[in-house]
């Protein structure tokens, strides 16, 4: 994974089309139901039909096996995102039950959990690491040290998430080294309201950052 930009928590097709605009990778449809950026499966199978060059990923807290079953079978995502007290385990379980990629997110605040983030390296395909969670799991536009992660060898590829807007997005990038990043309320004018040109704004800093980076 390399240069990946996620829009994460879209539920409108204006949403979507901005993403696709601006070069974005990935789309995140929020199945969390406490969520601010909750959509319908229906509904988000059918914003990712606009933009079949992005990969729909599916965000999930801790959901059974009966949740997972109907948003695979309803909104069809490309990779699964877990972004609850999953265990490896329950990551293991997952893939091998979907045959799906399965991304993790690891809150991050101590050199502990950047520890505690290797044990998933072995059964998660894509890590993604996030701030302590606040009043929800994600999206909480919190962020954390970033020197924890700078320089950490991984085995599998990962995502910078946590407080990233298009003012910090490209700094954040040449200070950690990511190959991807992953946004929500960091592109919105109000909560739950994504704002097509902070989208954009989002997306061409993020590459500028890469390109940067990948010079030095």
């Amino acid at each position: 994974m390399s240069n990946a930009v996620k829009i994460c928590g879209v539920k409108t097709a204006e949403a979507v089309d901005a993403a696709k605009r601006a070069g974005a990778t990935h789309l995140g449809f929020n199945f969390f139901k406490d969520s601010p950026r909750f959509v319908a499966m229906e509904l988000a199978y059918e914003l990712a039909l606009r933009a079949p060059g992005l990969k729909a990923v599916a965000l999930t807290v801790d959901a059974d096996d009966d949740a997972l079953d109907a948003i695979v079978a309803k909104a069809h995502p490309r990779t699964l995102q877990l972004h609850g007290s999953e265990t490896p385990a329950r990551v293991r379980e997952v893939k091998a039950r979907y045959r799906l990629p399965v991304m993790k997110a690891i809150a991050i605040a101590t050199a502990t959990d950047v520890k505690r983030a290797h044990d998933y390296e072995t059964d998660a395909d894509i890590l993604l690491f996030d701030a302590k969670p606040g009043q929800l799991p994600g999206g909480n536009g919190l962020t954390f040290d970033w020197q924890l992660i700078a320089g950490e060898p991984w085995s599998k590829p990962w995502l910078l998430s946590g407080g990233l807007t298009p003012d910090n997005v490209a700094g954040a990038i040449r200070a950690t080294h990511a190959r991807g990043v992953d946004v929500s309320s960091g592109v919105e004018s109000e909560r739950g309201v994504k704002d097509t040109k902070l989208i954009e704004r989002f997306v061409a800093a993020a590459h500028a950052g890469f390109a940067e980076s990948h010079r030095k």
